[in-house]
């Protein structure tokens, strides 16, 4: 058995058996990926997946197990790197984030800045995608973190550190009936033509809970994943926006008009996800509380120890989040 072989039955399954795809991925061939998942298979003397003919068409039972204890190993043997790298050079690396395009465009260019500075030899490499895409990414131990509002706490395998606290704004053009308003009210904005963000991403479920909570049924006229691609399309007329405070940017949208929404819909909270069992590197301790200063070392070590997620959970009750 020989860890190319693990690597790549982990890596078929994550390219959902498309082994070309996975070739592709590890700069190899098909026949070559092909042939070692058949000597693994030989070695062991089971399927590890179903096939019809050439192609692969689904995990076996025996073979579920063994992809999850593969990722195990691998996942160990990237520690096992790790350690070595943080004796030999506990400054220079890579680091990999996964995360959203609100958080990749409104909450970590200023601490991606200044921490490029302080680590100029640490590589970092973000991906955007989904909370659930974000989240498996981490699960998988593809990045090193995941940073996301939702979707985290699916995965049992994750270690989650609270960063901050938000709200929303509803934001609308300049004129619009809204702006006139004293105080708004979850009727009044049900009462317009929606555009937010889709189900799933940044908070969108306190945004459902709320107006269901009010028996409201709001017309949701278009989503969108992209804080900017909302604004938008608020600007086109085709309905008033709800985003993220901290995406609405007084000077880049002064054609628009921000109004506090804090009132209608409960808080929502940023956190990084940590597969555990990861090692972690000096550098990215310093990059966590760089981004969450009460992240401090002593906690994320506390945290990533603790027996269960209640427990990690207990360690925080006491801080007091910053708000973005």
């Amino acid at each position: 058995m020989k860890l190319q072989q693990l690597r790549y039955i982990w890596e078929v399954a994550r390219h959902d058996l498309n082994v070309s795809a996975t070739a592709q991925s590890l700069y190899t061939s098909q026949p070559g990926v092909s042939k070692q998942i058949r000597l693994l298979e030989d070695e062991l003397g089971i399927e590890v997946f179903a096939r019809s003919g050439k192609h692969l068409t689904h995990i076996t039972p025996a073979g579920e197990k063994i992809i999850a204890l593969a990722g195990e190993i691998l996942n160990q043997t990237q520690n096992i790197k790790r350690v070595a790298n943080e004796f030999s050079d506990e400054r220079k690396g890579a680091m990999d984030i996964a995360t959203t395009h609100t958080q990749a465009r409104y909450a970590l260019p200023k601490v991606i800045h200044e921490y490029i500075d302080s680590y100029p030899d640490v590589t970092l490499h973000m991906h955007q995608g989904t909370p659930m895409q974000i989240a498996e990414m981490a699960n998988d131990g593809v990045v090193d973190f995941a940073i996301a509002t939702e979707a985290l706490e699916l995965f049992g395998n994750l270690v989650m550190l609270p960063c901050y606290m938000w709200n929303r704004c509803v934001v609308v053009p300049k004129g619009h009936p809204l702006a006139q308003s004293s105080k708004l009210t979850l009727e009044a904005l049900a009462a317009h033509p929606i555009v937010t963000y889709v189900f799933g991403f940044t908070g969108r479920s306190q945004l459902d809970q709320a107006f269901q909570e009010a028996g409201l049924d709001p017309n949701v006229v278009f989503t969108a994943a992209d804080s900017d691609v909302i604004k938008t399309y608020v600007r086109l007329g085709l309905g008033v926006g709800i985003v993220a405070s901290m995406a609405f940017d007084p000077e880049q949208d002064s054609d628009l008009v921000a109004l506090d929404a804090s009132h209608l819909f409960e808080d929502s909270c940023t956190k990084i996800g940590i597969r555990s069992n990861t090692f972690i590197r000096g550098y990215m301790y310093k990059f966590i509380e760089s981004f969450a200063p009460h992240l401090t070392k002593d906690i994320v070590v506390a945290a990533m120890e603790a027996t269960n997620r209640q427990d990690a959970e207990q360690l925080f009750k006491d801080i007091e989040l910053p708000r973005f």
